[in-house]
């Protein structure tokens, strides 16, 4: 079996068994290697690395960390460039295999973006029954070519045999920059074979610098390592193909001294990053997508809030410090409970669980509670946050103040409660008009006389609450006096009474009335005129109302009495909607208040507003 001495190429012999017991080795010896050292179990868990690894990471990962398996390095490419997974390295491989591997080599990018060439060798850790239990990596640093040596051992037929056999771009030139030799690779990458002793430099087509600009052949890397006869890094370059495809690659050009010196050539390493570039695209396109949406987030008029699963706000837009009047740095780092009122705390775990199974929730309507306290009717839709694995790791809400909405459909039910109270007082007061009409008609050609007489007062009356359009194509609301008003609402039921008492008497001052109170006091006569016809004064042939209007220490008052009527009692219960419905109009939009008497002669209803509501 391997033993780390020889895996290393250390003359002094270090035998060690390469079983579970590697795992019992102290710390200071594997810190003494001169070489990378790390033991994986069988899940490809770091359990061991020693200092030398850790410095050609360029990291110190965790020991037993889920997130980093197979290799603590912080990304791996292929001789050739492309990205390795650290799921397919080759310590992954050689876990599912059991079979080991020497001086594969391998490119570790470190955290800071420098790379490395490494030579990994890898053996696996068996039982004793044979099993895999885990993998021991030695690696190192391959080291360069020594300057001064154009071929290997001596021998410029084996050297360009083995040149010919890498798989990386590779090309020589003499000192003058006339091409001597390229293997098969740089001849792919340039799309062209140059001809041997005559093309200069390069033997691309055309090159360009990253930014797209002309780049000479004369001025490129390999030209600027021979004039200045060192070795030139850290520069990129494209390479245009006869067919105008392009290929972006990193030169490594180096210059050649023989042995007393001088310069006798150069050798350059042409590595494509077509691979990097395409992913650093994606990367570029990924972050412009996520910051378009960010945006979008931050700039929406809802609120659009992030968690995790514990239920800690982790982004906070905007929208969502207008809704709840929190800031983002109030907020952050802090339960999601604080939005919600203390008596439906038991939402939020329901909520999250449901988030754990990778449900959506769509238009949940529930309160939540503002910094002030106040709370605030909202619409919730909630979807969960997905790592790049597809593991669930939060949930993002998105809000939506439905106060208005509320206010509305409450609003509306109120209309259509208030709609359906007029239809039927309607009917009422039809019946009544008939029944009123009856008792004084005495052929059916007078009932229908009568009739339509007061049903066409009615229509009178309620004309004079509407507006009027003028030819100019405005609305122009209608002017009336209140004395004129309740006799047009009170005119189906003129006439004399049974011992020949005029049925509705008007007395006081008057007021002008216009705009949307033309409607107001309509309603207002209108209710107490049809509840007079199906229960009060006007339900009789000898009932009568006395209407008294009055102006002391700048109020209005007006005074309904009715007398003559079917005795009456205290209602009882709940008062129905359309007293209620009155006792809101005079509250809200009159400032005043309306109180009723119910007397064993008759009803009696007080109603006083300030004189300004009216006039100006």
């Amino acid at each position: 079996m391997t033993s780390f001495a020889d895996q290393m190429g250390f003359a002094t012999p270090l035998p060690v068994l390469l079983d579970e017991h590697v795992l019992d080795l102290p710390d200071q010896l594997l810190d003494l290697l001169p070489v990378g050292v790390y033991v994986c179990d069988q899940d490809g868990l770091i359990v061991r690395y020693n200092r030398a690894a850790a410095e050609l990471w360029g990291r110190s990962p965790e020991i037993g960390d889920p997130t980093v398996r197979f290799c603590g390095s912080y990304r791996l490419y292929g001789v050739k460039g492309p990205l390795i997974p650290h799921a397919k390295c080759p310590m992954a491989e050689v876990l599912a295999t059991g079979q080991g591997l020497r001086d594969q080599e391998i490119i570790i990018e470190r955290p800071g973006g420098t790379r490395i060439v490494a030579l990994v060798s890898i053996e696996a850790i068996k039982d004793r029954f044979g099993c895999v239990a885990g993998a021991v990596n030695v690696f190192r640093a391959k080291p360069e070519q020594p300057a001064g040596r154009p071929y290997l051992n001596g021998r410029g037929r084996d050297s360009d045999a083995i040149l010919q056999s890498l798989p990386v771009a590779v090309y020589t030139t003499d000192a003058a920059g006339r091409i001597t030799f390229y293997n098969e690779a740089a001849a792919q990458l340039w799309g062209v074979r140059p001809e041997l002793g005559k093309s200069e430099f390069c033997g691309s087509w055309k090159m360009y610098w990253p930014d797209g600009m002309p780049l000479p052949h004369h001025e490129c890397p390999m030209a600027l390592a021979l004039k200045e006869k060192r070795p030139v890094r850290g520069m990129e370059a494209i390479a245009e193909r006869p067919d105008g495809t392009r290929v972006p690659f990193i030169p490594y050009p180096s210059p050649l001294f023989d042995a007393s010196g001088a310069l006798i050539g150069a050798v350059n390493t042409l590595v494509d990053i077509t691979d990097r570039h395409e992913a650093e695209q994606r990367l570029r396109e990924s972050e412009a997508r996520y910051r378009g949406i960010a945006a979008i987030v931050e700039s929406s008029e809802d609120a659009v809030v992030t968690k995790d699963l514990n239920g800690i706000i982790t982004t906070w837009n905007h929208g969502a410090a207008r809704l709840f009047g929190y800031t983002a740095e109030e907020v952050i780092g802090k339960p999601i409970t604080i939005l919600i009122p203390a008596e439906r705390h038991d939402e939020e775990p329901s909520i999250l669980a449901r988030i754990r199974c990778g449900e959506r929730i769509d238009h949940y309507e529930t309160v939540r509670q503002r910094k002030d306290g106040s709370t605030v009717d909202i619409s919730l839709t909630v979807s969960p946050v997905r790592n790049p694995e597809g593991k669930i790791i939060g949930a993002s809400k998105i809000a939506r103040d439905i106060t208005e909405r509320r206010r509305s459909e409450e609003q509306q039910r109120l209309l259509l409660r208030e709609l359906d109270h007029r239809v039927k007082n309607l009917f009422a007061l039809a019946s009544g008009v008939v029944a009123i009409s009856a008792r004084s008609a005495a052929t059916p050609d007078e009932l229908a006389s009568a009739v339509r007489d007061r049903l066409g007062a009615l229509a009178r009356a309620h004309a004079l609450t509407l507006p009027v359009t003028s030819e100019g194509g405005k609305r122009i609301e209608q002017s009336t006096t209140l004395h004129a008003l309740i006799r047009t609402i009170l005119s189906p039921y003129e006439g004399q009474t049974d011992i020949e008492r005029a049925r509705v008497a008007i007395t006081g001052p008057d007021m002008r009335l216009a705009g949307g109170l033309v409607t107001t006091f309509a309603l207002l006569l209108h209710e107490f005129a049809t509840n007079a016809a199906k229960y009060g004064a006007l339900s009789t042939s000898a009932g009568h109302i006395e209407i008294a209007c009055s102006e002391p220490d700048g109020q209005f008052a007006l005074t309904w009495r009715e007398r003559g009527g079917p005795p009456i009692d205290s209602p009882t219960g709940s008062e129905g909607f359309g007293t209620m419905l009155a006792r809101a109009t005079v509250r809200d939009q009159l400032r005043g208040e309306i109180s009723r008497e119910w007397e064993p002669e008759g009803l009696t209803i007080r109603l006083s507003f300030p004189r300004n509501r009216i006039t100006p």
